[in-house]
């Protein structure tokens, strides 16, 4: 019997559990507060995994360059552009959170006393992303001031060589380590998924679930936009290339992101979608895709973005300009970090809330709630890394002589 639990597709069996739960809450009523507990236990599990996840996939992307070389013109074209699209990316799921008004009425605390952390100053939210003490940083779960290191430490590393090789080998083993720490955390999903959505059922009531689907909406119709508009306009106006053939060109990579909820697991289709409908060289695709694959999280950036909108309507936070800029600066590095498998934007997605006074309570209830339903926002987000991955390496090669228009502009083979 425990054989055939495990053969079961893990979101299926997240899935089940979201529905029995959702059941055994409307059922129950408010006596499923005491089965709370095995959700508190999966969120803290979760949390526990947030800062060496950050630190060991940060640093081991930054390495992921390669030769200190590439740092050069490809590199830094493709940083520029990479980081300019999951800005636009997280200003488009802001728009759209905004414009749907995610959360917005919807009670997730319950009886649950929570107390908001006193708001912070700009100046001084910028001064503490500079840490005294890294290791303190780490103790402290500091996640901005772990970004910044762990950037810095990656950059030395590169800079290093074969100096730091054994150094870079550990990080890329501890990235390794944490993945399959995360996956077996979520093997324990279906259990804690139970619990926390049979207590918001039993707590809130159907309408409460129901509330999801503006959350789907704006993540679907927010990634749709940024492919249109960002990936698209990338290459209409910036690469000055048809828009259909990279579109039509593109479809094989995104079906099977879509499919996988992975980037990792796209690559290698990613990479010959590139070199045989785009007319990307391989020089550019060997190495702007891989960084792509590890960095570029434009639909992760979005969807962060707006599930943060989602808490703060959902706990009645009033955000001001500064609290959209931290928001912005914090997904952006956030999604850096982000691993190229299922559902990893949500073991990242507590360092974003904390910024705009969100508390580990809360963040618990934000995350119960969205997790049931993730796979499927998953799904759509990785289609869109990849779509960005594709359009900037096609601008990069075309601006260094390392493409063929005749290939790009031909029909993909059958």
């Amino acid at each position: 019997m425990l054989k055939a639990w495990f053969e079961i597709k893990l979101w299926k069996r997240i899935l089940g559990a979201l529905v029995a739960g959702a059941l055994v809450g409307l059922v129950w009523g408010e006596g499923a507060e005491s089965i709370r507990w095995i959700g508190d236990v999966f969120i803290r599990l979760i949390r526990m995994l947030v800062v060496p996840l950050i630190f060991t996939t940060l640093v081991s992307g930054v390495i992921a360059m390669g030769d200190p070389k590439k740092l050069g013109s490809i590199g830094v074209k493709s940083m520029v552009l990479y980081m300019a699209t999951t800005a636009l990316a997280i200003t488009i799921g802001l728009t759209f959170g905004e414009l749907l008004d995610v959360g917005r009425g919807v009670d997730l605390t319950g009886a649950e006393a929570f107390q908001l952390a006193e708001p912070v100053g700009l100046a001084e939210r910028l001064y503490g992303i500079v840490p005294i003490n890294p290791v303190a940083a780490l103790a402290e779960g500091n996640v901005l001031a772990i970004i910044l290191f762990s950037i810095l430490l990656g950059i030395g590393i590169l800079l290093a060589g074969d100096k730091a090789r054994a150094l870079a080998d550990v990080f890329n083993a501890g990235a390794e380590a944490m993945l399959k720490v995360t996956h077996m955390v979520m093997e324990i999903a279906p259990f804690g998924v139970f619990a926390l959505i049979a207590s918001v059922a039993g707590s809130g009531g159907l309408e409460t679930l129901l509330s999801v689907v503006a959350l789907a909406a704006a993540v679907y119709g927010a990634c749709l936009t940024h492919m249109i508009l960002v990936h698209g306009g990338l290459i209409r106006f910036l690469v000055r290339l048809p828009v259909l053939p990279f579109f039509r060109g593109v479809l094989d990579a995104q079906l099977v992101a879509y499919s996988t909820a992975s980037s990792a697991a796209t690559l290698p289709v990613t990479i010959s979608v590139a070199e045989n409908n785009l007319g990307i060289r391989q020089s550019v695709a060997s190495s702007v895709l891989p960084l792509g694959a590890t960095i570029n999280m434009d639909g992760t950036a979005l969807y962060i973005g707006i599930v943060t909108l989602f808490a703060a309507h959902a706990f009645g936070i009033d955000l001001d300009m500064t609290d959209y800029f931290m928001i912005g600066l914090t997904t952006t590095l956030v999604s850096i970090g982000t691993a190229a498998v299922p559902s990893a934007s949500l073991f990242l997605l507590a360092a974003v809330l904390e910024v705009i006074g969100i508390s580990a309570a809360q963040t618990a209830i934000v995350i119960g709630f969205v997790l049931p339903f993730d796979r499927v926002l998953d799904m759509m987000r990785t289609a869109t890394n990849v779509t960005g991955d594709l359009a900037v390496a096609t601008a990069v090669a075309k601006s260094e002589g390392e493409f063929d228009e005749a290939c790009y502009r031909a029909a993909p083979a059958e």
